[in-house]
């Protein structure tokens, strides 16, 4: 039977309830981060964090990324979506990556520097295409 993906790397199989557990760590902290952030910006709105946006008032690729977590802390799961849809991706095979037995950080380092390189290109210009069409620089 051929790998699927021969860059990935699984990790050793461990019983579940601790792959479960591992997961679960990585949720709570996930949520109490979340809720944390939801509070500070409810009591104390810092304000633009993105510095391109805060100097120019343009979005960077990663703009929303805080906002995905304030949201999420808030309960807002579409507003969360919807301000950095590669953030929500991002953190949920973070999440999900010791269920399916995959090493990301040896995985991402398995793959030759051109294909690293591109896969960073093009999340990065999609994800700067739907922030500049969130704050409406794009027409549309």
């Amino acid at each position: 039977m051929t790998a699927v993906a021969p860059w990935l790397v699984r990790t050793t199989p461990r019983q579940l309830p601790r792959r479960l557990l591992t997961s679960a760590d990585r949720l709570a902290i996930a949520a109490a981060c979340s809720i944390g952030a939801a509070w500070v910006h409810e009591n104390h709105d810092p304000g633009a964090l993105c510095p391109l946006r805060r100097l120019t008032g343009i979005p960077c690729p990663l703009c929303g990324s805080t906002t995905v977590f304030m949201e999420a802390g808030a309960g807002h799961w579409g507003a969360a979506i919807a301000a950095n849809p590669i953030t929500v991706l991002a953190f949920l095979l973070f999440l999900a990556a010791p269920i399916a037995l995959i090493d990301p950080v040896s995985s991402w380092s398995r793959l030759s520097a051109r294909r690293r390189n591109v896969f960073l290109g093009v999340v990065l210009a999609l994800s700067w295409l739907w922030q500049l069409h969130r704050f409406g620089y794009l027409p549309g």
